[in-house]
């Protein structure tokens, strides 16, 4: 897979974090039946490989991938569990050609200019920018339009259902990262009704 790819499935990849094994195949069901059907869940949580394994099992229509990559072995430990990609918070060179290696499709986070160009150095042209509203949001993204005009970004980080259009108005935005679309709140109580909602209304983000 090309990670580009995931953007045509949708304006916006919910990040999932996630304390409990039993809320991951009924979030993933709620995202996929409200159109979302790219989900990354992220490694902050002891349950987090847990719930990717459950998720990979039991919802064949969801392209599950996982985030907070920051190191080799996280990036070989979801390969195992057969995320089909890995997104990191920043990049380094060690992890991005680990995940080439072993053909992990890799987002890599990328905060400023050197970053995207070390990025790009080892054959990254879609990054994701992370986080995207304290380090300069749409701003950013359009200052970074000219020098590269041939990298395409995932913005994450801050970015909310209001927010989301303004940068997926941007060419070089493909898709953007939300946390909106699973509210902890909604995860706890058990309010799958509510995240699928939230999931079809990203539909109409994108102008």
């Amino acid at each position: 897979m090309n990670t580009l790819s995931l953007a045509s499935h949708g304006p916006v990849i919910p990040v999932i974090v996630l304390d409990r094994v039993e809320d991951a195949v009924p979030l993933a069901r709620a995202l996929v039946a409200g159109g979302v059907r790219v989900l990354e869940v992220t490694l902050r949580t002891a349950a987090a490989l847990k719930c990717i394994e459950a998720m990979i099992a039991e919802v064949p229509d969801a392209i599950v991938g996982a985030g907070t990559i920051r190191s080799v072995a996280d990036a070989r430990a979801v390969k195992a569990l057969g995320c089909q990609f890995a997104v990191s918070p920043g990049y380094t060179s060690e992890i991005g050609r680990a995940c080439l290696d072993i053909g992990l499709p890799l987002l890599p986070g990328v905060s400023t200019a050197s970053e995207v160009m070390m990025a790009n150095a080892d054959g990254y042209q879609f990054l994701k920018l992370f986080p995207a509203t304290a380090v300069g949001g749409v701003n950013l993204l359009k200052a970074f339009a000219s020098p590269f005009h041939d990298v395409a970004f995932c913005p994450t980080g801050g970015i909310t259902l209001e927010t989301a259009p303004q940068f997926l108005s941007l060419p070089n935005v493909k898709v953007c990262g939300g946390s909106w679309l699973t509210p902890a709140d909604a995860v706890k109580s058990g309010d799958w009704a509510r995240i699928t909602k939230l999931a079809s209304e990203t539909h109409a983000l994108r102008a």
